[in-house]
């Protein structure tokens, strides 16, 4: 029953959510999910891949949409976001060609600061 209005109240969390909001919870998600990798290692690595995936269809969607040539994004962020795509993409191949949970840091610390970022021209 609880596990229930947890979901509900999640669903609708995302449903009013602005876009922005939007984004940043889903990079905290996939930071979390880094994290938790990360503190349980030995336990949970083998969940690395999953983790990775979730990542990397994240920013694939954010590099979908700042390629769309009606994104009201300047052009120069849009670079911006495009460069930091390849470079996770990058770092996600170097992750799964030789893991450790130290690798981890990049991702966790770009997608917290993103996050933060998203969060705070939000309000």
């Amino acid at each position: 029953m609880q596990q229930q209005a947890a979901q509900a109240y999640q669903q609708t969390a995302i449903q009013t959510a602005t876009p922005r909001d939007l984004e940043a919870q889903l990079l905290s998600k996939a930071a979390a999910k880094f994290v938790h990798v990360q503190e349980n290692w030995d336990k949970e690595k083998q969940n690395l891949h999953a983790a990775l995936t979730y990542n990397q269809r994240l920013w694939a969607v954010f590099l979908n949409s700042i390629s769309n040539n009606d994104n009201p994004l300047p052009q120069n962020l849009r670079e911006n976001i495009a460069n930091l795509g390849i470079f996770i993409f990058k770092q996600t191949l170097e992750i799964i060609s030789n893991p450790s949970a130290e690798k981890l840091n990049i991702l966790i610390n770009i997608n917290r600061e993103i996050a933060a970022g998203l969060r705070a021209k939000a309000s």
